[in-house]
């Protein structure tokens, strides 16, 4: 049953994938006008997460870009439900105008050590997966979502035998991940979800303390590997046919997010997202429950209790 409800939701994906871009983009704007009107989750999760990244934002700056990002999320979610059932060759040369810094991610597979790709939940993520696997083969850490049905669907979308490995995250998929670095390989991570309760250390992200997720420094560590921060932009303006347009970045990340010291090497880390968010606050995933985790390990300091949970 299960496969049978991956498939039909496969289906139903292939139909919004059907639909021209403009109507994706009424129907996103549609969700989130109703999200913000009725105060939903999202809207309340995000007014949160601006309050505590954003302090001296107030007023109307503080809707607009609340606004701003909860019609992005919204748009980027259709979006993406029409990447997976297509082409990746026929997304990147519609949508993908722009690319800087490939180079830094040829150097440092010719290097032959390893590579790590971090790439925070900003713009077009998946977009960014399709680009960095035309170039590379490459296995994908992912949290496997708590539907079957969920897990089935994303293997579907994502799959590519030939140059897409997905991998659990759990103890097995780490050391899978940790031979295939040391084999030079390439490793695509998001690195700024909440780890599991001590997995993870706390530092600064926009000046909160954040849990975050101490694998990437340990492969980085152990393996020797290269990371680089990779993202994939939406640009102003739209192309023919009201398509969106996308700019791949890739730079090097800072030496510290592989330091030995899990501390130090989570506070680079963040340091770097963070960096990369200032860009365009509106397109990072701000309806996320970033910091529910707290240093006290106390439920009654969660930020988002009891008012994001309604």
């Amino acid at each position: 049953m299960t496969g049978l409800a991956a498939r039909l939701l496969y289906l139903c994906a292939l139909l919004v994938g059907r639909l021209p871009w403009r109507w994706l983009w009424r129907m996103g704007d549609w969700f989130a006008t109703r999200n913000l009107a009725a105060d939903g989750r999202e809207s309340k999760v995000t007014a949160c997460n601006l309050r505590l990244a954003f302090p001296g934002l107030e007023g109307e700056e503080h809707a607009a870009l609340k606004r701003a990002i909860l019609h992005g999320t919204a748009r980027q979610a259709l979006e993406t439900v029409r990447l997976w059932v297509r082409p990746a060759n026929h997304n990147l040369e519609q949508l993908v105008v722009q690319e800087h810094g490939g180079g830094h991610l040829d150097a440092a597979i010719a290097a032959g050590r390893g590579v790590i790709v971090a790439a925070p939940h900003f713009g077009n993520w998946e977009l960014l997966n399709q680009w960095l696997a035309a170039r590379t083969p490459l296995s994908i850490l992912y949290a496997p979502p708590d539907s079957k049905v969920l897990e089935g669907f994303l293997q579907r979308v994502r799959a590519d035998a030939d140059r897409v490995t997905q991998v659990r995250a759990e103890a097995t998929g780490v050391r899978q991940l940790l031979r295939s670095l040391r084999a030079g390989g390439v490793v695509g991570i998001l690195p700024d979800q909440q780890p599991r309760g001590g997995e993870g250390e706390f530092a600064p992200f926009f000046g909160v303390p954040a849990a975050t997720m101490t694998l990437l420094g340990r492969l980085a560590h152990r393996s020797g590997s290269s990371v680089l921060m990779a993202w994939c932009e939406r640009l102003p303006g739209h192309g023919p046919d009201g398509r969106p347009r996308f700019a791949v970045h890739v730079r090097p990340a800072a030496a510290a997010v592989g330091a030995d010291d899990p501390r130090l090497a989570v506070a680079a880390l963040n340091a770097e997202i963070e960096q990369i968010v200032r860009r365009d606050p509106s397109q990072y995933q701000w309806t996320y429950k970033r910091y529910s985790m707290t240093p006290s390990g106390r439920g009654e300091d969660n930020p988002y209790w009891p008012e994001c949970y309604r």
